[in-house]
C-alpha cells in the first residue's frame, strides 16, 4: 500500500511540474470524488462513464490544454486500456492510429498496431482471465501517462509451460503520444521480473 501511495505521489508531482513549466494548472481526481462539486469536478467530468469502458481510479489533468482536448485524451486512454482489459480489437482500433509506432518494441513483436494485438493474444493464451486496472492517468499536453495493474490466473500455456492457476498481479507504466485524433506512438515498461516469477518461468 505504501509503494502504491508513493508511486501516485510521484506521478502527481511529475504532472504538476510539467504543467507548471507550461504555465498551466493541474487538477486531480480519484475514484472517491464522483459526487464532489469542488475543484475535482472538472477532471471527473472528463471521464467517459460508458459501462463498457474501464474507469480510471485516479486522474490528473493539465488545465492548460483545454477541456475538449483533455476529454479526448482521457477517452483514448479508456479505449486503449479497455482493449487490454478485454482483448477486443475494436477498442484498439478506436484508440491507436494506423501509423502507430512502439518505441520500446520487444523482440518478436510486430511494429505498428499489430504489436499490441499480437501481445494481447499471446498473453491471453497464458492468462485467459486477464484484466487491466487503470490505476492512474496523467494528462499533460499531448501525452498520456498511465500506471496499470494486470491481474489474472495462469491457466493457459506460456513458452511451453502449462499453468497451474497461479495468480498474476504486476504493474506497468505507459507513455502515449496523442496526435490529432488517436495515439501515434508510445513508450512502455512492464514489471516482467515479477510476471515471470509469478508464472514460474523465471530464469
Amino acid at each position: 500500500m505504501r509503494s502504491r501511495t508513493l508511486i501516485r505521489t510521484i506521478a502527481i508531482a511529475i504532472a504538476a511540474s510539467v504543467a507548471g513549466l507550461a504555465g498551466g494548472t493541474v487538477a486531480v481526481a480519484s475514484a472517491h470524488d464522483n459526487g464532489n462539486r469542488s475543484s475535482h469536478a472538472w477532471p471527473q467530468r472528463l471521464i467517459d462513464r460508458s459501462p463498457d469502458l474501464v474507469q480510471p481510479k485516479a486522474l490528473t489533468v493539465d488545465h492548460s490544454i483545454g477541456e475538449r482536448r483533455a476529454a479526448q485524451e482521457v477517452r483514448l486512454a479508456q479505449q486503449l486500456y479497455t482493449f487490454w482489459n478485454t482483448g477486443q480489437q475494436k477498442y484498439l482500433d478506436a484508440a491507436v492510429s494506423p501509423r502507430f509506432k512502439d518505441n520500446t518494441l520487444p523482440t518478436g513483436r510486430p511494429q505498428g498496431p499489430a504489436g499490441p494485438a499480437f501481445a494481447s493474444k499471446n498473453f491471453r493464451a497464458a492468462v485467459p482471465d486477464l484484466t487491466c486496472e487503470l490505476s492512474d492517468v496523467l494528462i499533460t499536453g499531448d501525452k498520456i501517462t498511465a500506471r496499470l495493474v494486470f491481474r489474472g490466473h495462469f491457466t493457459g500455456t506460456f513458452d511451453g509451460v502449462q499453468g497451474k492457476g497461479q495468480s498474476v498481479d504486476f504493474n506497468a507504466i505507459d507513455i502515449q503520444h496523442v496526435g490529432t485524433d488517436r495515439i501515434i506512438e508510445d513508450w512502455h515498461i512492464e514489471d516482467n521480473q515479477t510476471l515471470m516469477s509469478q508464472l514460474g518461468v523465471d530464469n
